[in-house]
């Protein structure tokens, strides 16, 4: 045992990054296996998703990826597993997430159905997770009992947001279009294919884990795909003798077909049979469960704004930076951006990338980004075509990280780009000389 109390690694113990110690395989999936593992310094245990570059590339599904990394830095909920760290290595990534000991709802699910106060339970804390995602723009899009799961407490938490989306990616006609979900669980205004709301497949996918709850068996179900999209499409279900009316009458609700009259998450908080667990454990938990939702939003948004004020680690800059660029990540034959650290205040680096570019003939075009912490600037051709982009991000007072991203383009190909851009880096560190008049406009 080691003076700080934490035991040291076996010897034959695989050890990640120098500081996580692999243990046993906790599921697999698709692209990725799931590790559980333990931070070596502190010896909290975590879990460890391992992603394959390679298969998601193939797959096409490197956006997804990156919009996951986006949206678990969103979601910070009792009822939502947390991401606590990204890594890569040469052919994986590894999103270093919150320990859930209790496994998949799905095992238990799997044994029987559930007594109906126990399913109301989990139903509850369902609810209470997708209400808090809504309220900050994410939707899940593929909710189901595998990815739901249980603490050592018997709490859920909504895991795998590998297939959700944002409000930014509504198109102009207030819908999505992606065709995504499990077949069992998928809405059928998916099916359609005519655009869909996020939140209300959401709360058809919870309709069909209610069901599966307390009935033990899926609603819609059938060997043939088609017949199973039949079924889904016309609403063609049937509840067990068991069922209560009360729940017969909410699933009615949330198994609507028509996404217009289907129950929102406000017509689910005043359901009778909804409301009835809450009551009981405390009469005042329905009212202020808004209350809940809105006091989280407004936590999370002065703890961003707080951040104004505070240096940004690695992880904040992966997962603040909208434009921040993983291809390096997925393909290493692709050129990863030019990154460097700087001495300096984030407006001072600014300034000397505007005034390397105006000296290069260029247009520059720097703003601060809601807080000192960051900044940006675009450099623009004669003809406004896009040369570089300039990211700078502030690692501690003294101290800022740089990234200069090539342009694209024919009036960016005219330019000698890897000039300008060392250039530029030599000016940045405060180390450059006046360039000459036969280097400012050197060509490709």
């Amino acid at each position: 045992m080691h003076s700080s109390g934490v035991a040291p690694p076996a010897a034959s113990a695989k050890i990640l990054f120098g500081k996580y110690e692999i243990g046993r395989l906790l599921g697999v999936g698709a692209f990725a296996k799931v590790y559980h593992a333990r931070h070596i310094p502190l010896g909290h245990n975590v879990a460890i998703k391992i992603i394959s570059k390679a298969k998601v590339i193939r797959s096409g599904l490197v956006v997804n990826t990156k919009r996951e990394i986006v949206v678990m830095r969103r979601l910070r909920h009792p009822n939502i597993v947390r991401l606590l760290e990204v890594l890569a290595s040469h052919s994986n990534i590894y999103f270093v997430m919150e320990y859930v000991k209790g496994g998949e709802l799905f095992s238990h699910v799997s044994r029987g159905r559930l007594p109906e106060d126990q399913s109301r339970r989990f139903f509850h804390q369902l609810i209470f997770a997708v209400a808090f995602c809504h309220a900050r723009g994410v939707f899940h899009r593929d909710l189901k009992p595998e990815n739901l799961l249980l603490d050592d407490s018997g709490n859920l938490k909504v895991s795998d947001f590998g297939l959700s989306a944002v409000a930014e990616q509504i198109r102009s006609d207030g819908l999505f279009h992606t065709l995504c979900g499990t077949p069992a669980y998928v809405a059928p205004e998916i099916l359609s294919r005519r655009g869909y709301e996020g939140a209300k497949v959401d709360i058809w996918s919870c309709g069909v884990i209610l069901f599966v709850l307390n009935a033990g068996y899926l609603p819609f179900n059938d060997p043939n795909l088609m017949a199973l999209y039949r079924k889904i499409y016309r609403g063609e279900y049937r509840c067990p003798r068991w069922i209560s009316p009360e729940l017969r009458q909410l699933l009615s609700r949330l198994l609507d077909t028509n996404p217009g009259t289907r129950i929102t998450i406000e017509g689910i908080l005043n359901d009778p049979w909804f409301r009835r667990g809450l009551e009981e454990g405390n009469m005042l938990k329905l009212m202020r469960f808004r209350e809940d939702i809105e006091e989280r939003i407004s936590r999370v948004e002065r703890e961003n704004e707080e951040d104004d004020d505070r240096d940004l680690n690695a992880f904040d800059i992966i997962s603040l930076n909208p434009r921040f660029n993983l291809s390096g990540f997925f393909n290493p034959t692709v050129e990863a951006l030019q990154r460097f650290i700087s001495a300096g205040p984030v407006e001072a680096v600014l300034e000397r990338v505007e005034t390397v570019g105006r000296e290069e003939g260029l247009v520059v075009r720097r703003r601060l980004r809601g807080f000192k912490g960051r900044g940006s600037a675009a450099v623009q051709g004669r003809m406004g075509a896009l040369i570089a982009w300039v990211d700078v991000f502030r690692l501690s007072p003294e101290l800022v990280m740089v990234e200069v991203e090539r342009g694209g383009g024919m009036e960016a190909a005219k330019w000698n780009v890897e000039f300008w851009r060392g250039r530029l880096a030599a000016a940045i560190r405060g180390s450059v000389r006046p360039a000459s008049r036969r280097h400012r406009s050197a060509r490709g």
